[in-house]
């Protein structure tokens, strides 16, 4: 795209994502070449499991409340049990109604805080999945019925399990609020969507203008799109001109210039004055709608996956369920029913340790903790998890790997000038402008001309399409591309045209700098690399990653960047809404995918990503769509994110080898495979090594801690 003062510099033949004369500087369509800068899963809820995540806030909220009330009634029913009393040594209170203490709290402890894993059971034992939920349910179901048969003094049985009843059901609500709390929502994403239209749109009527509701808007009506508000839809400026905010679909702060003939999307702002529009798109046909379902029908796609917790759990429900039938079977074929009847209990009741509940929630919590003290945000536990495999991180290239503004990278002087006078002088014309290319050159006057250099204009003008021009000592002084050059019928010096061409042929945009009827010399401005992602970059080759970048940008701004990045593979002048298909086209080659961006038209590509990780400081959609967000713009914190899924899955084996482990040798034991040689697990002794069990998970996940995520330090590495 061209900026409307200073006009096209040096042709590029490729197209733009943007129309006509926009005031950003952007690679332009082949007419306006001058500016070529930048152109360019598992886990568990009520209704047994996560594959929408829209629930994911209210079910964290249940568990909550259930594992709050569940912990204060598990107190008391914890205090009040016989084994319990007996394990440490003191004498129960002895009063009117205290052994009804633990059966009743216990019954409502089991009714409130066993619901979720009742129902998510029977949820799972009808699709035939077993996992979490079902092995859950079976322990605490067990246990609350041979709890109760022991209480009412039935076929005289010792299986007093109240407090392990209430015990399990309070770390397990424990397990899954955390579980809940480290999931992304997918619907955050489709609200902020929704959020950037207007409830209302201002019809033009031959009465005049009448808000109507965005729904009544048809294809053809005129509106009037006011300074500071949103487009209500698709369409077509038909009157007036305005810089337009569409930062919502590029995630580009700079805004560009729209006017008659130019299109507008819906949800952008007209910052600075009014617009007519004809309506061209309504509804599901407006390129937000489009988005929207692109980002929805991504993240369903990706949200499939079962978490480690659910397979460690299926293997348990089978395990537990063989050997308690075979406790049952063998024990009461040597005649033992009573001892037959307390071993099947006891080995269903253990089937389910408190571990394996807290094994991968407790490390999902103290990784996502230790994430954001170093500026990431893991939305996603899938994700985090995912990472470790990426083969491939694709980079959004504006705002992510460069800058996203302009800064001046070179200056040239025809002979007999110098260069800090070509500087001083387009600051000097330039200083009046708000444009970001005006300030660019501002600022590198600021920098690099001597105080007592400076220069100062008069009676500033601005050209559209052109240039910009002002009086500098009563002398006509221009700043500008090809069209300036044209109307003023100046050439360009030799020195300075072999200069301008090399920087033209790297993708900068080239602005020439001429005083009265000579061209003095140029300027050549590009989107500055940040020295951030040199490193990132460095960094994830020497750890085996793949980069490639993905820009709407022409082929040589992209080249240009990639080549100074040292970049394995490069998508260029991608439309918004093709970006996605380039992380598919990735994966069907059999990569994992990392997508890094910050726009709305990133959205859909971050949610179909293995991984999406969005810049912090870009769109709200961006970071919703994401599984993982950076709070700054630094993209060496990537690498955090790579170490840190490593580590964390490292963390989530060792819990599950342990909690399993201990399963797979507890189980038998309880079950009495040794009793011939004396060797036999009691119930009391089993709730004892479960809880033992916990605390060595928990501290295994404390030491995560020690992990050290600072990016600066890892790119070091």
């Amino acid at each position: 795209m061209s900026h409307p003062e200073h006009g096209p510099a040096q042709p590029n033949p490729a197209p733009t994502r943007h129309g006509h004369g926009a005031e950003v500087h952007s690679p332009p369509p082949a007419e306006h070449g001058e500016h070529v800068a930048h152109v360019g899963p598992g886990g568990h809820g009520e209704d047994g499991g996560h594959d929408r995540h829209a629930g994911h806030g209210a079910h964290g909220e249940m568990f909550r409340r259930r594992f709050w009330a569940s912990l204060v009634l598990a107190i008391p029913v914890v205090y009040f049990s016989h084994m319990v009393a007996d394990l440490l040594g003191y004498t129960m209170p002895n009063f009117p109604g205290a052994m009804w203490i633990a059966p009743v709290l216990g019954t409502v402890i089991f009714l409130y805080g066993g619901t979720p894993f009742l129902t998510g059971g029977w949820a799972e034992l009808r699709s035939r999945r077993p996992g979490m939920m079902l092995l859950i349910s079976m322990a605490i179901t067990v246990a609350f019925v041979a709890s109760w048969i022991t209480t009412l003094g039935l076929g005289g049985f010792e299986l007093d399990f109240w407090w392990e009843l209430a015990l399990l059901i309070v770390i397990m609500l424990l397990g899954h609020w955390l579980e809940m709390r480290a999931l992304g929502s997918a619907s955050g994403a489709l609200d902020a969507l929704a959020a950037m239209l207007p409830d209302s749109a201002e019809k033009i009527t031959d009465s005049g203008t009448v808000a109507v509701p965005l729904p009544d808007l048809e294809l053809g009506d005129l509106v009037l799109v006011r300074a500071g508000a949103r487009v209500p839809a698709d369409g077509t400026v038909t009157d007036g001109r305005a810089e337009v905010d569409e930062s919502m679909i590029t995630g580009e702060s700079k805004t560009v210039t729209r006017e008659a003939g130019d299109t507008v999307v819906a949800g952008s702002v007209a910052t600075d004055s009014a617009l007519r529009v004809r309506i061209t798109a309504v509804g599901e046909s407006t390129a937000l709608a489009g988005i929207q379902r692109m980002v929805a029908d991504a993240q369903a796609s990706s949200s499939r996956a079962q978490a480690l917790a659910d397979k460690a759990a299926a293997f348990l429900f089978y395990f537990a369920t063989v050997v308690g039938i075979l406790t049952f079977a063998v024990w009461a074929l040597l005649g033992n029913v009573d001892e037959a009847v307390v071993r099947t209990v006891t080995v269903l009741v253990i089937a389910c340790p408190h571990a394996l509940g807290l094994a991968i929630p407790l490390v999902i919590a103290i990784s996502t903790e230790r994430a954001a003290r170093s500026g990431v945000l893991v939305k996603d536990r899938l994700s985090l998890e995912r990472m470790r495999t990426v083969d491939v991180v694709l980079f959004d290239k504006t705002g992510t790997l460069t800058e996203g503004q302009h800064r001046v990278t070179g200056v040239t002087a025809a002979r007999g000038v110098t260069g800090e006078r070509v500087l001083a002088l387009a600051a000097a014309v330039e200083a009046d402008s708000e444009h970001p290319v005006a300030r660019a050159i501002v600022a590198a006057a600021d920098d690099r001309v001597p105080a007592g250099e400076r220069i100062a204009a008069t009676d500033f003008r601005s050209l559209p399409g052109r240039g910009v021009r002002a009086r500098v000592d009563g002398t006509e002084a221009s700043v500008g591309g090809p069209a300036m050059l044209n109307e003023l019928g100046l050439s360009i010096p030799t020195d300075v045209a072999e200069v301008t061409e090399q920087w033209v042929s790297r993708g900068a945009s080239v602005l020439h700098v001429a005083e009265g009827d000579r061209i003095l010399g140029a300027v050549a401005l590009e989107d500055a690399v940040r020295e951030e992602s040199r490193q990132a970059i460095d960094a994830l080759h020497a750890r085996g990653v793949s980069v490639a970048m993905i820009t709407g940008d022409a082929q040589q701004v992209a080249d240009a960047v990639a080549t100074d990045l040292g970049i394995d593979e490069v998508f260029a002048e991608v439309l918004p809404e093709h970006k996605d298909a380039k992380v598919t086209e990735l994966q069907k080659r059999g990569h994992r995918v990392a997508m890094v961006g910050d726009g709305v038209n990133d959205a859909p590509a971050l949610a179909r990503a293995d991984v999406g990780v969005a810049i912090g400081a870009g769109t709200d959609v961006a970071i919703e769509s994401a599984g993982v967000v950076l709070a700054a713009n630094d993209p060496r914190a990537v690498l955090s994110i790579i170490d840190l899924s490593h580590a964390s899955y490292g963390k989530m084996w060792q819990n599950l080898v342990w909690a399993t482990g201990y399963n797979v040798i507890a189980v038998p034991l309880a079950a009495g495979v040794l009793a011939f040689v004396g060797v036999a697990i009691s119930p009391a002794v089993a709730a004892i090594l479960m809880s033992v069990s916990t605390i060595v998970v928990a501290l295994n996940a404390q030491l995560l801690r020690r992990l050290d995520l600072d990016p600066a330090r890892l790119a070091r590495t």
